[in-house]
């Protein structure tokens, strides 16, 4: 028992991912602001950021809706991402559990902090908050069918396995599998859905702060608000910690392999960074169309290509 509680509140759980997802925030802040020829922020921004909302700003509620509701879902998504967080960290980390990482219930827990925030912009009884839900679940349609045939893809590639812990080691035994032409395009695919799935350019329409204001967080403030935060810097650091998991071999924590292993995070952030700044908003039914067709057809290609061992 007080293991479990330490995997979930310390390491690898809430503690350990929210600091280094808030480190990679502010490298995503920093490389964001030097490519539009700014100076960016310092180290610890994305820490003053958390407190000053948790400390020190007030939590309005609104007066429309319902307040209980609305303060339950920021906690029910810290509550997935931290869940999800502890069960693609474990294996990453080699720590061996009753758990074998299922990638159907890591499926299932990644979509809980966007499901929360679409009950708790629903529950604020803001118009705004209303169009942003409305935009997330249209862009949940949109993109976790392609995720899912992402993860389809891992398990063939994988001899029909489905825990993440064999996944990691088959790769390490033999190559990752981004080094096959089929892993190169579930890999493109994997990048465009996690990019939806941390409301970044281009598939930002639920927040859209010029269109919007901010739109499902529009009436969030406070405590609340900093839950939503952590939140985000959890899913931050997990979802390319899970495509590094799925397809470049995972973690190797030996001597300068842990460098090599930070250094896969980074890059996909620095990826994901670099889509965001060069690629304007797309409208919601182009964001669907993207991902229904085009990423679809990738990744049905990929799939038709493992089956003939590419």
């Amino acid at each position: 028992m007080a293991a479990s509680l330490f995997y979930f509140f310390v390491f690898p759980g809430i503690l350990f991912a929210a600091t280094v997802g808030a480190l990679l925030s502010w490298f995503d802040r920093k490389i964001s602001a030097r490519v539009q020829f700014r100076k960016g922020p310092p180290l610890l921004q994305p820490f003053y950021d958390f407190f000053k909302l948790l400390l020190v700003k007030e939590t309005i509620l609104p007066k429309q809706g319902s307040p209980l509701v609305f303060l339950l879902a920021p906690v029910l998504a810290v509550f997935g991402a931290a869940m999800s967080g502890v069960f693609i960290l474990l294996p990453l980390f080699n720590i061996t559990t009753g758990f074998r990482g299922d990638l159907l219930v890591i499926f299932y827990l990644l979509t809980v902090p966007s499901f929360s925030y679409i009950i708790g912009a629903l529950a604020s009884g803001n118009p705004l908050a209303a169009v942003g839900g409305s935009r997330e679940m249209k862009l949940i349609l949109g993109y976790e069918v392609t995720f899912l045939l992402v993860i389809a893809g891992v398990i063939m590639k994988c001899g029909q396995h489905f825990d993440l812990n064999t996944i990691i080691q088959t790769q390490q035994d033999g190559s990752p599998f981004i080094g096959s032409v089929s892993g190169v395009i579930l890999f493109i695919v994997a990048i465009f859905c996690v990019q939806a799935k941390l409301a970044l350019v281009p598939f930002d329409m639920p927040e859209a702060e010029a269109e919007i204001t901010e739109g499902i967080f529009i009436e969030y403030s406070g405590a609340a608000y900093a839950m939503i935060k952590l939140a985000k810097y959890i899913m931050f650091f997990i979802l390319p910690a899970f495509i590094v998991a799925l397809l470049m071999g995972g973690f190797n924590l030996h001597g300068i392999n842990i460098l090599w292993a930070v250094l896969k995070v980074i890059a996909v952030v620095l990826l994901l960074t670099l889509i965001k700044n060069t690629n304007p908003r797309l409208k919601i039914k182009q964001a669907i169309k993207f991902f229904m067709i085009w990423m679809n057809l990738l990744a049905v290609i990929a799939l038709v290509l493992i089956a003939f061992g590419l």
